[in-house]
């Protein structure tokens, strides 16, 4: 049975696909370890959760799913809740 490619290449592909997978679990525990060893204060949580918000809301003006005025006051509303909880 023959696939047309000698043997060889077949090995390099699958070493480099071996490769490449072991390079994205390492990656990915690494975050997962750093993130789960480090809790970021209260005010840098919130502060990261209202960035995101903004973020989010930009999102949804520029797809035209909510209008800018709406955007800003539930921008507001979400900040209060989130510096309350703070």
């Amino acid at each position: 049975m023959s696939t047309g490619k000698p043997r060889r290449y077949i090995v390099r592909g699958a070493k480099i696909a071996a490769g490449t997978m072991i390079a994205a679990a390492t990656l990915a525990a690494s975050t997962a370890f750093s993130a789960a060893g480090s809790t970021p204060s209260p005010t840098a949580a919130a502060s990261s959760r209202i960035d995101g918000v903004h973020a989010d809301l930009a999102r949804a003006v520029a797809l035209r799913q909510v209008t800018e005025e709406q955007a800003g006051r539930f921008e507001q509303q979400l900040i209060r809740r989130i510096q309350t909880d703070a």
